[in-house]
């Protein structure tokens, strides 16, 4: 006869009862079949390496958005949220920009009035730019360095400049290439000259008339051939520093190649602010390779600069270079426009600003005056262009542009005497950012680029601060506990026991 043993009550779980896990970082290879394949910082891979392919399908300009949503998820999903310093004056910034909203419809002295609903859009587009490359700060900082190394993000940024090269080159050769892509196509409206078409056609070059005759200038994989020289400034200390430490011997001997190539298409996109910037990166290198007591590496520099110096002095590009240096005729329009910006912005709205750019009644000479098929220079620019800080200052007052200035201003004091590659890269972006502020319409893929550098010097000293109170390199990531099974309690049946 079968003895019918009672069952438990409540039988414990397999393994005695569970044990609550510590958070510890994500690890590789466990996520999305994406994340499988390329690795935990797939969007950002994707999106650098990929972008010959965004240009060509004509999503240059908003790529950067659509990729900033899934690496907004992997930052809240691998919280707990890390800032840079100063985050609190970023949040404020971010808080006071969207007041701009309640001024976008406001009159502006000597502006035209009025206005429809496309100011909400250009505002909003603007918004989301903001809100991209705040995601682009935080992302480097929520992957530990050994996830996502600081020099592997150089050498993708390295790989952006090597497309901008040939890009330039391919705009020399051929300077009328353009064809329709395929969000031409899909769009509605991109098809019919204006804003949108310009952000979503490719084409090698655009064409002024700076020199007295048509000069085609070299810009893709962008949109104008100003934001062609404003990413190729950022990029090259990120090309030269990646690439030369990169473990692959063809990668180092290519650098002394692709700097010598890149010679022609800065020198035909006439970006005089370009040429300043790359003066910069030279001599803030030379400044810190002084500190560092790199004596060779100064010297192989200075000799690289004096030849370099010597072969431009002796080729045609010359000629380009001290033909534009002698046709400043842009310089009275600048200053013009940064005049009547910040005039028109603290008589009218000081604080606030405008929310969004305005266009000019007339010229700055004339309100009958404006653009002819013979003279396109004189028709004025819409208050808020012709360089980021006076959109700064048009679109969020002198307010937000100190809270903007402010968080950089801090960027800079906390990291500037640091002489890792991150933090010397960091500041050498802030540095020269600040200098293509006051030509170069910023807000686009030069601050998500510049914003990508904060994050990654801010995560470099957050995990050196750890690195001194722990003396551990890594955080200890805590292993799950042990499966032991239960031990077999008085009267159970083996099958219990096996259950």
């Amino acid at each position: 006869m079968t003895v019918l043993q009672p069952a438990p009550a409540a039988r414990a779980p397999r393994g005695g009862a569970e044990r609550p896990r510590a958070a510890g970082p994500a690890r590789p290879g466990r996520g999305s079949w994406l994340e499988r394949r390329l690795g935990p910082a797939w969007p950002l891979k994707v999106l650098l390496l990929g972008f010959p392919l965004w240009w060509a399908l004509g999503l240059a300009s908003f790529v950067f958005l659509l990729l900033a949503v899934p690496m907004a998820v992997q930052v809240v999903r691998r919280g707990p949220l890390k800032v840079p310093a100063g985050f609190g004056v970023w949040v404020l910034f971010l808080a006071w920009m969207l007041l701009g909203v309640l001024v976008l419809w406001a009159d502006a002295p000597g502006t035209l009035g009025g206005g429809g609903p496309e100011r909400l859009l250009t505002y909003g587009y603007r918004v989301l730019w903001y809100l991209a490359i705040t995601v682009a700060m935080l992302y480097p900082m929520s992957l530990p360095s050994w996830v996502l190394p600081t020099l592997d993000v150089a050498r993708w940024l390295g790989a952006l400049f090597l497309v901008c090269v040939l890009g330039g080159l391919a705009g020399i050769a051929f300077p009328h290439l353009e064809f329709t892509s395929l969000a031409e196509l899909v769009v509605p409206g991109a098809r019919q000259e204006g804003w949108v078409h310009s952000l979503v056609h490719p084409s090698l070059t655009t064409y002024s008339d700076f020199l007295g005759y048509e000069q085609p200038r070299p810009k893709a994989p962008f949109v104008y051939p100003n934001a062609w020289g404003n990413n190729v400034g950022l990029l090259l200390p990120f090309f030269v520093v990646g690439w030369l430490t990169a473990p692959q011997r063809w990668r180092r001997w290519a650098v002394p190649v692709v700097l010598a190539a890149a010679a022609a298409p800065i020198a035909f996109s006439l970006n005089r602010g370009l040429w300043l910037g790359l003066g910069l990166v030279v001599v803030y290198t030379a400044v810190q390779l002084a500190r560092s007591g790199r004596l060779a590496a100064l010297w192989a520099l200075t000799v690289a600069g004096l030849v370099a110096a010597a072969v431009l002095v002796a080729s045609p590009l010359w000629s380009t270079v001290t033909l534009r240096i002698d046709t400043p005729h842009s310089n009275d329009r600048r200053g013009t426009v940064a005049e009547v910006v910040t005039t028109t912005t603290l008589e009218g709205s000081p604080l606030l600003g405008y929310g969004s750019t305005r266009q000019v009644d007339g010229s700055f000479a004339s309100i009958a005056g404006g653009k002819t098929p013979d003279c396109r220079q004189c028709a004025a620019p819409p208050l808020g262009t012709q360089g980021f800080m006076w959109r700064l200052v048009f679109t969020t007052g002198f307010v937000g542009t100190a809270l903007f200035l402010g968080f950089l201003a801090v960027q800079l004091l906390r990291h500037v005497r640091r002489r890792t590659p991150a933090a010397v890269l960091g500041c050498l972006a802030l540095l020269t950012s600040g200098l293509f502020f006051f030509v170069y319409d910023s807000l686009e893929s030069p601050l998500f680029v510049l914003m990508l550098a904060v994050g990654l010097m801010n995560r470099e000293r957050l995990e050196d601060e750890v690195r001194r109170r722990t003396g551990r390199t890594r955080p200890r990531v805590p292993r799950p506990p042990r499966r032991v099974p239960p031990p077999v309690r008085d009267g159970a049946t083996a099958l219990d026991a096996a259950r």
